[in-house]
């Protein structure tokens, strides 16, 4: 999961894509990356942590140029390195920086190709960097001394038939302009912006509508599944379709937890989608526990909010915030690490004891994904002094990975793998837990005026909308990407040597 930002101005952007870059930061907390482009030079700042954490005062100053690009990471594909901080670089041909949100599925296979055939080096195991190498090695094809809208649309058609996954792109051709493109089922998300100056119109694509809203750009449109939207350093806008059996099945577990409740994707709003998950929740526990004693529904903030007020509202209870969350701690869902989630979740979340004392709880979340988050905050409220806790998760249960740029690479470390509903109660700590049906998640999310054709639910399902996801692959996905994985490549070699330097 990851987010993306380009600019195609009128005037200087470095401020502008450092502004959307903290607003999209809920999307990817582990590194920050800007490249502008200036008279045919780049420049570029990028590094390990927080938007804030990663440009300083003089860093901005560097970054000259009317057109640029940014990018912040969570780590699904590849490691969680400073070097494969966002975005990528390649001086062949033209000079092209990218920055991707999303997964590829063929990624190894690719690799192998781009050394053995396309004679180009990789210097990192990020995905990020192969779809890169497969723009940059298409675009070699063309040769033409001076990249043309045609040349672009032919180039990543080409990526098109070569790559598979959920993958959307911004890239910026240095001297040339900047362009976007989403993959052919649309899976991860990218709109397309515009902002009228006294010098003309100026352009934006980014992961969420809402980096447009802080900038005075308007929402123009999603770019459409297997949709080229190139923007010339002239600020003019060129797009194309460039595959035919282009099919719209977005990722529906971007409207349960990932984007922001004031963005608009797929001209689907997240929050209203949410009030709709929290409605069709309410209904399904009326039907379950008629006779249900609850006496207050508490959140697990934020994005629990406001499914959690319908359900308050259509049960006839009261509504309660009964957590203060510190906002300074990052989402445990996206923490690497088992043991690291379960230690943030005590230092983010702490229970107001008036709102559970002596009483019958039911807590709200958007999902269940590892349990962890779960177990951890029913214990908080049993300690803060509630009779009963009950559970309701507005997502039905995450059984199967999510293979198209969320980490949920494993399907041992999901909590509802193999286990009945009562099993992952008792998990848990809960005294009874209900599910949303994913029949019901559906017709909540669905818009009668979106283009969609249906919704990719793979992490609930196990249908996998490429139709390439295989047992092997997914075998081999967990031995990559797993915690335990993970834990392995970032421990010491035995018998390497360390050197610690003291003061």
């Amino acid at each position: 999961m990851c987010g993306i930002v380009g600019i195609v101005g009128t005037s200087p952007v470095n401020q502008r894509i450092y502004d959307a870059l903290t607003v999209l930061q809920h999307r990817g907390q582990d590194a920050a990356g800007i490249a502008t482009s200036f008279e045919g030079e780049l420049f570029v700042r990028k590094g390990a942590g927080l938007v804030r954490d990663v440009f300083e005062q003089s860093d901005m100053q560097g970054l000259r140029g009317n057109v640029g690009m940014g990018h912040v990471r969570y780590p699904t594909a590849g490691c969680d390195a400073a070097a494969e901080s966002q975005p990528f670089y390649v001086n062949a041909p033209y000079g092209i920086c990218l920055g991707h949100n999303g997964n590829l599925t063929n990624a190894r296979e690719l690799a192998e190709v781009l050394e053995r055939e396309d004679r180009r080096h990789l210097n990192t195991s990020s995905d990020s960097e192969v779809l890169l190498n497969v723009l940059a090695s298409e675009l070699q094809r063309v040769g033409t001394p001076r990249v043309t809208p045609a040349d672009i649309f032919a180039a990543v058609s080409a990526v098109y038939r070569r790559c598979r996954g959920g993958y959307a792109a911004v890239a910026m051709v240095i001297g040339h302009g900047l362009l976007g493109f989403r993959d052919p089922n649309g899976i991860r998300p990218l709109v397309l912006g515009q902002r009228e100056t006294p010098k003309g119109a100026e352009w934006m694509l980014a992961s969420e509508s809402v980096a447009f809203d802080m900038l005075g750009f308007k929402l123009v449109r999603d770019v459409a599944p297997g949709e080229v939207v190139y923007i010339d350093e002239l600020g003019r806008l060129h797009t194309q379709v460039c595959v035919a059996t282009a099919r719209h099945s977005p990722c529906i577990f971007e409207y349960v937890y990932l984007a922001r409740p004031d963005s608009l994707i797929d001209n689907i709003s997240v929050h209203r989608a949410r009030m709709r998950m929290g409605d069709a929740l309410a209904e399904k526990i009326r039907r379950e526990r008629p006779d249900h004693d609850i006496d207050v529904v508490i959140p697990i903030p934020d994005t629990s909010r406001t499914s959690a007020q319908q359900v308050a509202q259509i049960l006839g209870v009261k509504y309660r915030e009964g957590f203060v969350k510190n906002r300074y701690v990052g989402r445990t869902f996206i923490m690497p690490g088992q043991e690291q989630r379960s230690k943030s979740v005590r230092s983010k979340l702490n229970a107001i004891d008036l709102e559970f004392r002596g009483k019958n709880v039911l807590l709200v979340d958007d999902s269940i994904v590892r349990g962890t988050t779960s177990a951890q905050i029913i214990e908080l409220a049993r300690e803060a002094g509630a009779r009963k806790v009950y559970f309701a998760s507005a997502a039905p249960p995450v059984r199967y990975p999510n293979v198209y740029g969320i980490d949920m690479p494993a399907a041992s470390e999901l909590v509802a793998d193999n286990r009945s509903v009562a099993e992952i109660a008792a998990l848990i700590g809960a005294d009874w837990l209900v599910y949303q049906d994913l029949s019901d998640l559906v017709a909540a999310v669905m818009h009668d005026h979106s283009s969609i054709d249906s919704f990719d639910t793979s992490c609930f399902s196990g249908e996998y909308v490429t139709g390439d996801v295989t047992p092997e692959y997914l075998a081999r996905l967990e031995n990559e990407r797993s915690d335990a994985a993970k834990a392995h490549r970032r421990a010491p070699e035995r018998g390497a040597l360390r050197v610690i330097q003291t003061s």
